[in-house]
């Protein structure tokens, strides 16, 4: 059908008549001006997709008409411009895309009618791991080459033992370029047993710069059939584009490179926008292109052409005033803000800056800012386009006459904003303010990224959490075990862990890495460190994974990355890596001395989660910090300790060094970020990111366009999605006696439901992959095999920091009802089904809070859960539960499972009418004779007809075929 608002169709430019746009100034309509620029981009592409079938006229005036609609639960479609994936949401995505098509051939229709419509780009960022890094070499001091002479150098002694033992080390001529570099930069392993001068001496020359190669190099062997199994995908379905692995973190690269902050496409000047199957995706709204985190199985609608159906948001104004402190990092600004707006309550909401403190930040600053905004809760964390956007985009290499248009077409459709000017100021539902000179160098922790700690507090509170009750902020350790220690030998030496201890140090993550302010800051304060004489000790576990090849570029550059390497922050990787749980394994010394003295040991990282279980299983605490503080705690070794009292250690001349005598001036780094962050590292880094990766051009896959499934693999599996899918709907049936398998608490995050992490060596998932033939090296991680629905089955709760009610205590198991047995969720489930007994789940406050992850939803539904019923959701995964089919139950305000009584060992009897509205409450009765209700987490007309066909993909695959 013909749009009926084709009359506000005009060319950008006289000149130039074929390139045209909705020109939205010529609504003539008042209510306009007034709209959140958040709130434009809806509206544009509302009267751009207008066909008056999935998009209609009445949806154009509910979004005009913002201001009043945004308090009345209205349902308005929005279509994205396209979509990114990462390769842990990717693969199943792909996997569904493939099942999808037999299905449709199944029921007679043509299987290519699946296949992107809307454009895909998909990032292999989520892969790789920490397996290797810094901690198998040895310390300069710990060496002994030859007899010492005062005064030698590190190459003097190097070069002796080069000549005295040449055909033992020939793999170091060209070892050492500068007196005192750090040894850990060599070019290859050697081991040499020398004896000479009556002594003998084993030397270890590790080659840490070889960790970055044997990561991928292992990547790879893990994940063959994964990646070949994409590169089939990309060839198989249209509209779909892969950037290999080792090209950096997908929201990194979508920054930098992706983002086209315009599309001009087709004829049509647009809005970039986007939706995303990870939910940090919300930090491309830094740059000005609207984009949130879906759940997958909403991303694949997206990409056959179905719109979003959402509920028109409410949007909160967040002015920013004041400049902030020269000592604090846009990290302390974000975490701030975090608590802050976790404090206001933006669930569900967009959040839009303004205000005159923006235009004092960058636009890395205000990615970092959007990127956690799945940690405040908001949907969106929008930066309107500036002058400060534009001059980002140059920056970043994109081409300078597009970058013209886009400044162009922003400022004719009146989305270019001047923070400076309070006359362009929308309205907003709410307004909150934070003056950034009053931001203080802050932490978050140790198990939520909301639950921020000025640093100044760090030690006092780490201390406070050791005794408190065990929850978010507590451990539970009896008073006289608070100064517990363990000794331990490490290298031939002895170290000491106690409570606080720090053993993972990462600087990690595209929430930081993205920002040079914060990663020259990191390198200045590893330089000044050095210079100190400071180090850190050998078995904390140091790493460093950029976002993308850039950061490697100007850290190398500018002179600091020797530094970081000599503290073991040496490039490991491209990837997400440790902020997703990727961390690889600690040495076996320091797990045993943590497991046997039962300690309460720490990870720091620069990353946007810390949720318990999700860093790595031994480090229970786990803080979120800038990369100047990862590295400042890493050399302190604990987390213990009062920067400004205590100093972080003492030097070979025995001088105290305090942070403050290395911490650098904001004066400094911005000194080093004008000189060496420029547009030429850009364009060449991303002039080849897609062919860069000889191992990826070296992968062959089939040219078939229905996969030719492998009944062997443990990676790639056909799913039992829709075995048993007719063309019939099935009227919706109650769900009669149900049992509950799990009795949960408040905050339950997708990684308790669904962990991304190892595989332990006890689960089901482990069984049934060695009941393959599998050994644990094989094993992988579950993220990595996302794509194989038995595994993730049985990978389904079983987090080892599952707090089950039932057991009191933290465990993946749970209590067969009917038997009393105690058992692994799994085995409980399947039990379960066996007997044809149906399952709900029990759970608190924030269900399903933080990663986007649709096999949370998807790991339910196969356990033989009906339904969940909790007292609030998380967004996107209640979003994924009615993909699924599964429903989501929420507890009337004031009642949750306490005030009910409810033990979670009674029957639950949900009646399901036939017909059904959005949001309708439902009656529940109990085998024990009580009855209360529960609203029917429904929203939309649109998710009632996904949960009628059983879920969304049931839903897509009915309509192609017909």
């Amino acid at each position: 059908m013909s749009n009926p608002f084709a009359h506000l169709v005009e060319p950008l430019d006289p000149a130039q008549p074929g390139k045209k746009f909705f020109n939205l100034n010529k609504l003539e309509d008042s209510r306009y001006g007034s709209l959140p620029f958040s709130i434009r981009v809806l509206l544009e592409a509302a009267i751009r997709n207008c066909d008056q079938f999935l998009v209609k006229k009445n949806d154009v005036e509910n979004i005009l008409n913002w201001k009043v609609m945004q308090h009345k639960n209205i349902e308005v479609p929005f279509k994205p411009a396209r979509v990114i994936l990462q390769d842990f949401t990717g693969v199943p995505a792909v996997v569904d895309f493939a099942a999808m098509r037999d299905a449709v051939k199944k029921l007679g229709g043509n299987p290519e009618k699946i296949n992107p419509i809307c454009p895909a780009d998909l990032v292999i960022d989520h892969s790789i791991q920490v397996d290797f890094n810094r901690r198998f070499s040895m310390g300069c001091d710990d060496l002994y080459f030859g007899k010492p002479n005062s005064g030698d150098s590190t190459k003097d002694r190097l070069t002796r033992l080069r000549e005295t033992r040449q055909e033992a080390v020939s793999g170091i001529n060209t070892l050492i370029a500068v007196d005192d570099m750090p040894f850990g930069l060599l070019s290859s392993i050697t081991l040499v047993t020398f004896q000479a001068l009556k002594f003998i001496c084993l030397v270890v020359l590790f080659d840490r710069a070889d960790s970055l190669k044997k990561n991928q190099d292992l990547e790879f062997e893990r994940n063959k059939e994964r990646f070949e199994f994409l590169k089939w995908g990309s060839q198989a379905f249209r509209n779909m584009r892969i950037i290999p692995p080792g090209s950096g973190i997908i929201h990194q690269v979508n920054l930098e490179y992706l983002a086209r902050v315009v599309f001009d496409q087709d004829g049509y000047y647009y809005p970039d926008s986007l939706v995303g199957t990870d939910s940090h995706t919300t930090m491309i709204d830094g740059l000005g292109v609207l984009g949130w985190g879906v759940g997958g199985i909403e991303a694949e609608a997206v990409m056959l052409g179905q719109p979003i159906s959402m509920v028109l948001p409410q949007v909160i104004g967040y002015r920013l005033v004041g400049n902030p402190h020269p000592l604090v990092t846009s990290t302390d600004i974000v975490l701030t803000i975090t608590k802050h707006l976790r404090q206001v309550g933006v669930v569900g909401k967009f959040v839009e800056f303004f205000g005159p403190g923006v235009a004092q930040l960058s636009i890395a600053d205000r990615a970092t800012i959007a990127n956690m905004c799945p940690e405040y809760g908001a949907t969106a964390a929008f930066f309107p386009v500036d002058e400060v956007s534009i001059k980002y985009l140059v920056q970043t290499g994109r081409d300078k006459e597009k970058v013209k248009h886009i400044k162009q077409y922003l400022q004719a459709v009146g989305m270019f904003r001047d923070f400076s000017d309070s006359s362009q100021d929308p309205d907003f539902a709410q307004v909150v303010e934070l003056d950034l000179k009053t931001v203080v160098p802050c932490c978050s922790g140790p198990k939520r990224p909301q639950d921020k700690v000025a640093v100044s507090d760090m030690k006092k509170d780490f201390e406070s959490c050791l005794g408190a009750k065990q929850g978010f902020k507590g451990f539970q350790v009896a008073p006289d075990h608070h100064n517990d220690h363990k000794t331990f030998i490490y290298n031939n030496s002895k170290f000491t862990l106690a409570h606080g201890s720090v053993v993972i140090a990462a600087i990690t993550s595209c929430t930081n890495t993205s920002n040079p302010s914060v990663m020259l800051g990191a390198g200045l304060l590893a330089k000044k460190a050095v210079d100190a004489g400071l180090s850190v000790k050998p078995y904390i576990k140091t790493s460093l994974s950029p976002g993308s090849g850039v950061v490697t570029y100007y850290l190398r550059e500018s002179g600091v990355m020797p530094y970081l390497s000599q503290l073991g922050f040496d490039v490991v990787g491209y990837g997400c890596m440790t902020c997703i749980g990727n961390s690889g394994p600690l040495p076996e010394a320091v797990v045993e001395a943590i497991v046997q003295g039962d300690l309460v040991a720490v990870g720091v990282l620069s990353g946007n989660r810390n949720f318990e279980g999700r860093v790595h299983p031994n480090t229970r605490a786990n803080y979120l910090a800038s990369p100047p503080l990862v590295i400042a705690y890493a050399i302190a070794g604990t987390i213990r300790i009062d920067f400004e009292k205590e100093p972080l250690g003492v030097n070979a001349k025995g001088q105290q060094v305090f942070l403050k005598d290395i911490w650098p001036t904001r004066d400094e780094i911005q000194a080093v970020e004008r000189q060496y962050v420029i547009p030429g590292m850009f364009k060449e880094v991303y002039q080849k990111i897609e062919t860069v990766n000889e191992s990826w051009n070296a992968l062959a896959a089939p040219s078939d366009k229905l996969y030719c499934w492998n009944p062997k693999s443990t990676y790639i599996k056909s799913p039992p999605f829709f075995e048993d899918l007719t063309l019939d709907l099935q009227p919706p049936k109650s769900i009669v006696d149900a049992y509950v398998l799990l009795n949960l608490g408040d905050s339950v995050t997708t990684d308790h439901i669904s962990p991304a992490g190892n595989i332990a060596r006890n689960s089901p998932a482990a069984r049934y992959l060695t009941n393959r033939g599998l050994t644990p090296r094989e094993f992988n991680s579950y993220g990595s095999r996302r794509g194989n629905d038995a595994i993730m089955a049985r990978g389904t709760f079983a987090n080892i920091r599952l707090l089950n009610k039932f057991l009191n205590k933290q465990a993946p198991q749970t209590i067969h009802l009917p038997s009393g047995e105690i058992l692994d969720v799994f085995d409980a489930a399947e039990r379960y089904q066996q007997a044809g007994l149906p399952l709900i789940v029990l759970a608190g406050k924030e269900y399903g809070s933080g990663s986007s992850r649709d096999w949370a939803a998807k790991g339910p539904f196969l356990l033989g859960i009906r339904a969940v019923l909790a007292e609030s959701y998380e967004r996107i995964h209640r979003s994924n539960l009615v993909g699924m089919g599964v429903i989501p139950l929420e507890y009337l305000p004031g009642e949750n499972a306490d005030t009910l009584g409810l033990t979670g060992r009674e029957r639950y009897t949900i009646s399901i009418p036939e017909t059904l509205k959005p949001r309708m409450k439902v009656q529940i009765k109990l085998d024990t004779g009580k009855t209360f209700q529960a609203v029917m987490r429904f929203d939309t007309d649109v998710e009632l007809t996904y949960f009628h066909n059983g879920g969304i993909l049931n839903y897509m695959i009915r309509k192609m075929t017909k």
